[in-house]
């Protein structure tokens, strides 16, 4: 059986889903908005459109004969973005209910649905 990662928690579950809106609510980029385009759930981590950029330098390829630097998305804590609510644009925490026989997660302040 593979070892966990370090620091991995033992319930591999996050409450942001890939494609998700989410709003970042502490750090450097604290107040800024963007799209999930990963989650990794065995390191809680998520990567969030235009959040938490780095500059990395490319060695040249055959697909990119130049090389240079280029920007990149690194990976934040799960517990630093919430979702935002549909309704208000604001940060909200989430509420799973069942409805028609799927469960679905719903914005606790405004009560829309998130799925």
């Amino acid at each position: 059986m593979p070892r966990p990662s370090a620091g991995s928690h033992h319930n591999d579950k996050l409450h942001i889903k890939k494609g998700d809106t989410v709003i970042v609510l502490s750090g450097k980029h604290k107040g800024k908005t963007g799209k999930v385009l990963l989650a990794l759930p065995r390191d809680q981590k998520v990567v969030v459109e235009g959040v938490n950029l780095v500059t990395k330098n490319v060695k040249p390829s055959p697909a990119n004969p130049q090389g240079g630097q280029e920007q990149r998305e690194l990976a934040l804590h799960a517990s630093k973005v919430s979702i935002v609510d549909p309704e208000t644009g604001k940060a909200t925490r989430i509420r799973k209910t069942v409805v028609d026989g799927k469960k679905v997660r719903v914005a606790v302040a405004s009560g829309k649905n998130i799925d």
